[in-house]
């Protein structure tokens, strides 16, 4: 019993001085308008965000085989100048392949030559131009597509292997050699200039 009437006492102390402690703030002088500072809330404080149009990602591309038998990449594309993209050529049936980097300039690129000392032996090969991931790609660049290409879109564009954000992918298959080849595929003929 004594236990008891000691834990009741000091429920009582304990409601008693949470009740003596409520009537203080009433005796605290009002605050004076100038006094009080009012925090923005996170949405206030940020900068209002710039809404960015998405931009449909166009890219096309020709080849030509110079006397050397080497191959050069010509394109158009409406990614902003200075984008760094990766221009790819691998031969269909041996899996050789020659990757070149540049950039845009003016909404066009070019890159090469591709192959060896020797040329490029006659078949058929894929060019593939991408551009590369936004976190690579110069600040003015990033400022358009975004900082994981967020703001690209269309048919060209797909979410990277290793999850760095969207890239733009154009590939094309050519056929190298002096004859036209039978073919259903959609491909163009590439001839010695």
């Amino acid at each position: 019993m004594h236990k008891t009437l000691g834990g009741i006492r000091l429920v009582l102390v304990s409601v008693l001085l949470l009740a003596g402690c409520g009537g203080q703030e009433e005796d605290l002088p009002p605050e004076s308008p100038e006094s009080v500072v009012e925090m923005p809330s996170p949405q206030q404080s940020a900068e209002p965000q710039e809404v960015v149009e998405p931009l449909v990602v166009a890219i096309s591309a020709s080849a030509s085989l110079r006397s050397d038998r080497r191959l050069m990449v010509e394109g158009e594309t409406n990614l902003p100048d200075g984008a760094l993209i990766q221009v790819t050529i691998e031969r269909e049936i041996s899996r050789v392949r020659w990757q070149e980097r540049t950039s845009v300039l003016q909404g066009r690129f070019n890159a090469g030559p591709f192959g060896s000392g020797s040329g490029l032996p006659d078949g058929r090969y894929i060019v593939q131009v991408q551009l590369s991931e936004a976190a690579v790609q110069p600040e003015a660049v990033q400022a358009r597509i975004g900082s994981e290409g967020e703001h690209l879109a269309g048919e060209l564009v797909s979410q990277t292997r290793h999850g760095l954000g969207q890239v733009a992918t154009y590939s094309r298959s050519f056929l190298v050699g002096s004859e036209p080849r039978r073919t259903r595929d959609q491909v163009d003929v590439v001839e010695e200039m």
